[in-house]
């Protein structure tokens, strides 16, 4: 019996990529810019080599026992979805689609004589400020309020009490099915929310996410396949729309992701734990809020400990990310970065330089080495320079 962790510090960027500028990305460093601007303390973490990764702009630790690099992404674009998917094997070709100036009327004309009723909305917004701007109109007229972001998703909002959520979650499945091809968004989110007016509306933990199928098999459904446990905390049955998964704790916020990952980790399996952290991205990094990003990677790191101790010798940990969202950085909202790689078993004596990694998918390479597995996923595994 042996298990490896794989943790997803979402959005934890470190440096802009060679291509950063093609997506107005050029300067970020979501790592490095936070140690710079603000007092940053990830003692668990630098004692695995975090602080040896270049552009972290954090003290080394001259004792760290762990190996580190950073990861180049090579499929297009900056998004959760395309980041997850690299990490777990599948390579995008061209990216999915995003829809800044809203959606084409043909296609939201579609969408309301499939579901029977208008729209409201139809624009890049942020969640909490569209509610301001048309919850109150929204609970008047019925119209479910539809609205995307700088990611490719196509968001549906709507009241508990005025669309039930049973009924939200029709309507997004039906967005699914017709946002196809040219049109086909990495996900379709159920956004419901409560309240009695501008200004205190509020979202609930209703949310579901309907990702678009990967074109090929990830790490996941290799794993599956061979009888492995496969587990999924957090929005990771999301992303990979449920597919590859032998069990799943759909835990909203990181304390609660971090028990269920202690809770699982506990437990004998043999196989594969995903965990998505999405604080980082979703409450901080999209904010803009430094203070709040970084006492969410403080309170994570305080966490390690409990989460090593949980880890037999044979177990494997796995620390990255899966795009950036700089918090100091004013351009674009996911910003196109390198993402840190920090493994660690308990028989490391040493730090080790992974380098820069040509790709995320050489972490699935190397969870299929580490199950005696053939499939490589285009990647190269780093699983023999983790002796020692």
């Amino acid at each position: 019996m042996k298990k490896v962790l794989l943790i997803v510090l979402d959005s934890l960027g470190i440096g802009a990529l060679p291509d950063a500028d093609q997506y107005g990305d050029a300067g970020a460093n979501t790592l490095g810019n936070l140690a710079r601007t603000t007092v940053l303390d990830l003692p668990n973490m630098r004692g695995m080599g975090l602080g040896h990764i270049a552009d972290a702009h954090l003290p080394r630790d001259k004792a760290a026992m762990g190996a580190y690099g950073k990861m180049t992404e090579t499929s297009p674009g900056k998004d959760t979805t395309t980041g997850h998917w690299e990490i777990a094997g599948v390579h995008l070709e061209r990216p999915f689609p995003t829809f800044p100036e809203g959606f084409p009327k043909a296609v939201i004309k579609d969408f309301e004589e499939a579901i029977g009723t208008k729209t409201l909305g139809n624009y890049a917004s942020s969640g909490t400020v569209i509610l301001d701007e048309l919850g109150e109109e929204h609970i008047k007229t019925g119209y479910p309020i539809v609205y995307t972001s700088a990611d490719s998703v196509f968001q549906i909002a709507a009241h508990e009490e005025v669309i039930s959520l049973d009924r939200l979650y029709v309507i997004c499945q039906i967005a699914r099915d017709q946002l196809q091809g040219a049109y086909g968004v990495g996900r379709v989110i159920a956004r419901p929310f409560l309240g009695p007016h501008k200004g205190a509306f509020v979202r609930t933990k209703g949310r579901k996410d309907f990702s678009m199928e990967p074109g090929s098999d990830a790490i996941l459904d290799v794993l599956k396949a061979k009888g492995h446990a496969v587990l999924g905390v957090g929005k990771i049955e999301d992303i990979f729309n449920h597919r590859g998964l032998t069990g799943s704790v759909h835990a909203s916020g990181n304390p609660a992701c971090i028990q269920a990952t202690l809770d699982y980790m506990r437990q004998d399996f043999h196989g594969l734990c995903f965990v998505n952290l999405v604080d980082t991205d979703m409450i901080w990094g999209h904010r803009r809020d430094v203070k709040g990003y970084a006492e969410a990677l403080e309170s994570f790191d305080t966490a390690l400990p409990s989460i090593k101790e949980t880890m037999a010798p044979q177990d494997l940990l796995i620390i990255t990310a899966d795009h950036g969202c700089d918090p100091t950085f004013r351009g674009s909202d996911h910003t196109r970065e390198y993402v840190p790689l920090i493994v660690w078993h308990r028989g490391m004596k040493k730090a080790i330089d992974l380098g820069i990694r040509s790709t995320f998918a050489d972490i699935a390479a190397t969870i299929s080495d580490f199950f005696g597995l053939p499939e490589r996923f285009a990647a190269t595994s780093f699983l023999d320079r983790l002796e020692g």
